[in-house]
């Protein structure tokens, strides 16, 4: 059976939307929720005449079909730490993931070919933070949506080009030579973890659940990002490796700690009933993120053993 990403690029050519049904698998799943994310989100001009079709009835179709049983997958997790109060609730889960064994081993023990492989599958710590911060903003008012315009404007390099962070992340990749990992070729834990941006950012039915999200990405990546500068070190990376890193490790615990103070903890007092969903949003990126980084550990692991 063919698989339905391939169905719906060929819808997309073609304009004609038949048997675009149920997916093959769950890479099939993710794989075809990114391709419709990239309609409603992505770069106009790179998708030509398929961005038409973003809000045809059948891609809506689609979407709704293929989201409502991964939200009710998402939705049975459970964790005691998000039983209790918000606040310690995110900090717990952030403190109990910050450092996942892929990092130790990346710090200590990964070859250099080794370390461009992780960073390309790890994307850094929060590929597309900025527009995912956008898209959050919408909607929300007073202090939460000032914090939100302060961490975007930080993301945009405070309004400087050279320092905007997206820019940082492509001298990264040409100053190591990393080759971009085709969708295809990453495991389904990598596909489900870049999916959720896209299932919180274009239903904004989950605005809190994107607000934990996105707050948990925050007070987990300046740890992460002190690792991967510390296998620089090791490793004697070019000079044009560590500002994308350096600029994560110095800022990110302070927005982290913004974000809770000033985005989350505000919107659950204005919004009492949000308070278990931004905390439920914390959760699914930690699970999904955890997974990811099991598989990422294992295949890289698994090929270092090898070699």
């Amino acid at each position: 059976m063919t698989p339905l990403h391939e169905r719906l690029d060929r819808a997309l050519t073609t304009g004609i939307f038949a048997g675009l049904d149920a997916p093959v698998d769950r890479r099939d799943r993710f794989l075809t929720l990114l391709r419709i994310y990239d309609l409603r989100l992505g770069d106009v001009a790179a998708l030509g005449s398929a961005a038409r079709y973003a809000n045809h009835p059948a891609i809506a179709t689609l979407a709704w079909a293929l989201e409502q049983p991964w939200l009710a997958d998402l939705e049975r997790l459970h964790d005691p730490l998000v039983d209790g109060d918000l606040v310690a609730g995110m900090r717990a889960l952030a403190a109990r993931d910050r450092l996942p064994e892929a990092y130790e081993w990346l710090a200590t023990q990964a070859t250099w070919p080794e370390t461009v492989r992780f960073l390309a599958l790890e994307g850094g710590p929060d590929g597309g933070f900025d527009d995912l911060v956008a898209l959050c903003q919408v909607g929300l008012s007073g202090e939460a949506k000032v914090e939100l315009a302060r961490n975007y404007w930080d993301e945009l390099g405070n309004g400087s080009l050279s320092a905007v962070h997206t820019i940082l992340h492509d001298r990264l990749v040409a100053a190591v030579d990393m080759r971009r990992v085709p969708l295809a070729e990453q495991p389904v834990e990598a596909l489900e973890r870049a999916a959720l941006g896209g299932l919180l950012s274009t239903n904004h039915w989950l605005q809190p659940e994107m607000l934990g999200a996105l707050g948990l990405i925050e007070l987990q990546a300046g740890p992460r990002c002190r690792k991967v500068l510390q296998a620089f070190d090791r490793l004697g990376a070019p000079a044009e490796a560590y500002p994308f890193y350096v600029e994560h490790a110095e800022v990110d615990p302070r927005h982290g700690k913004d974000w809770m103070d000033n985005a989350v903890v505000p919107t659950a007092e204005a919004h009492p009933d949000w308070a278990p969903r931004i905390l439920r949003g914390a959760l699914w990126r930690s699970k999904v993120n955890a997974a990811f980084f099991t598989a990422l550990w294992r295949a890289l692991s698994a090929e270092s053993a090898a070699a």
